[in-house]
């Protein structure tokens, strides 16, 4: 009994120490954020890295989360007399909840996973400390860009999975199932307000910094060699995964 209390203690202490770490890896990052030098260039490199070549994987996502959304909720809608608000249903699940977290759930996978590699090669390979021996920030250079480039791209992800979702629920809704054109986007409009279009961009932001925390935090502090490299990859996607999903229970139950 003792020896369990000792090894839960040991695990505890451990936990808190990296946790610690983690945090003091996130403050170092938002100071390098606001401080200049800003490298713009890569910034821009990463948005179109994070963004751009993403968007095949999102669209597709979206497209069919619609349909599925159309296919699921019109039956039940139409035993209650109301199909017509289709199209509510699906862009409040959508623009509040499914958008924001289904995209950054596809960009941690696709994304979030190869800067993760990136970086745990950078550091088995001793880059990071070449760029440290040239009195060079290493934070501002593998860091800084990835944080920003998640906070520009995300929101623009979700509200891309958003639109295209919608407009496969329409093609589902109208097209297959016969719902009135009209209807739905009539009715989305009425019930549609500025504070859930605020929200899933408030989340999006937050997966965002999530992603890039954890990715980055997790490719800086790999093992060495491959198997350290793809333990860390792991554990980056694992993580970032389940604490988007914490954090989204976290935003939806201060924001309403």
């Amino acid at each position: 009994m003792t020896n369990c209390l000792i090894d839960f203690g040991a695990q505890l202490i451990d936990l808190f120490i990296r946790a610690g770490k983690a945090s003091l890896f996130l403050g170092k990052a938002i100071v390098c954020s606001v401080t200049t030098p800003i490298k713009f260039g890569r910034i821009i490199e990463q948005i179109w890295f994070i963004g751009w070549k993403s968007m095949p994987v999102v669209c597709l996502t979206g497209a069919f989360t619609g349909m599925v959304l159309a296919l699921q909720g019109y039956p039940s809608l139409r035993r209650l007399g109301s199909e017509a608000l289709l199209g509510p249903l699906v862009s409040l699940s959508l623009i509040s909840e499914l958008g924001p977290v289904l995209s950054a759930l596809m960009v941690t996978g696709r994304a979030g996973s190869a800067i993760t590699a990136k970086i745990g090669i950078m550091r088995i390979n001793d880059e990071i400390d070449a760029i440290e021996l040239m009195g060079l920030n290493p934070m501002r250079y593998l860091v800084v860009p990835n944080l920003i480039a998640f906070l520009v791209a995300m929101p623009l992800l979700a509200v891309i999975f958003d639109v295209i979702a919608i407009f496969g629920a329409y093609l589902v809704g109208v097209r297959v199932l016969g719902m009135d054109g009209a209807a739905y986007f009539g009715e989305m409009s009425n019930y549609v307000v500025l504070h859930d279009i605020m929200s899933g961009i408030y989340k999006s932001m937050s997966f965002g910094a999530l992603i890039a925390w954890i990715c980055c935090y997790k490719g800086f502090n790999c093992r060495f060699g491959a198997e350290g490299v793809s333990a860390a990859t792991t554990d980056a996607v694992v993580g970032a995964s389940v604490l988007i999903l914490i954090c989204d229970y976290l935003i939806t139950s201060l924001i309403n």
